[in-house]
């Protein structure tokens, strides 16, 4: 039995992250994930709900939030500022739905 396409792709930070947690944590689930060979297509699966769940809710909460293109061209910084924070919340739900679950 080889490994398929997805196994050998590269994990992405919230995939890491989900299989430290399980390696600590969950042992007993690792351990039955790793054995039945669905270990690395949930982490995959991880990722890419994470950068869908950040694809979608990063416009969103800028808009509600007011962040436009002219507060970009005019105050730059507090642009940064506003979307580092709401990037910061946005991985806080990340964590708490998909990898800490």
């Amino acid at each position: 039995m080889g490994l398929s396409d997805e196994d050998r792709m590269p994990l992405g930070r919230y995939g890491l992250m989900r299989c430290n947690y399980l390696k600590e944590h969950r042992p007993g689930l690792y351990t039955r994930l790793l054995l039945s060979g669905h270990l690395m297509q949930q982490l995959h699966e991880v990722d890419r709900v994470a950068a869908q769940m950040m694809d979608v809710m990063l416009p969103q909460i800028a808009k509600e939030a007011g962040l436009t293109e002219t507060l970009k061209n005019t105050d730059p910084l507090k642009w940064v500022g506003m979307m580092n924070t709401i990037t910061a919340q946005i991985e806080e739900i990340i964590l708490a739905e998909l990898v800490y679950s």
